[in-house]
């Protein structure tokens, strides 16, 4: 389970660093520390898998530089990954949805702790739901 938690946030970043690419291939990249920067998010992408933990302060780095590098894109980096790096990622997350990732951290530790299958994607849909709607 702890790999599918891993392996979601992995496609995310393969995504993210899509997104990164077209931008550059559209030229709106006026520097060469592009390529540079997509070196680093590349030794991101190797090392995440091989060790989480020491990866943790380079994707915090990497994501917060998004925001000041390229702000035509902040609202593409997928709100997931600033939680999942946490740190100064999460300066860019209001406090209602600090909560609302706490919480699904909650379940997801209580699912684990259970042996019990834990769907991220869906359990994140049914907090995000209003407090009037029915949770099934």
């Amino acid at each position: 389970m702890a790999n599918a938690h891993l392996d979601h946030h992995l496609a995310l970043l393969a995504h993210l660093r899509s997104i990164l690419v077209a931008l550059g291939e559209a030229e709106q990249i006026l520097d060469d520390s592009h390529a540079n920067f997509l070196e680093r998010y590349d030794e991101l992408l190797a090392e995440l898998p091989v060790d989480q933990e020491n990866s943790q302060y380079l994707g915090q780095d990497l994501i917060s530089q998004i925001f000041q590098r390229y702000p035509q894109i902040a609202h593409l980096v997928p709100r997931d990954l600033l939680w999942f790096f946490g740190g100064d990622c999460l300066h860019f997350m209001p406090d209602e949805e600090i909560e609302m990732y706490q919480q699904l951290e909650e379940h997801r530790f209580a699912a684990l702790e259970d042996d019990e299958p834990f769907d991220w994607n869906q359990e994140k849909q049914l907090l995000a739901l209003p407090p009037h709607s029915s949770k099934h």
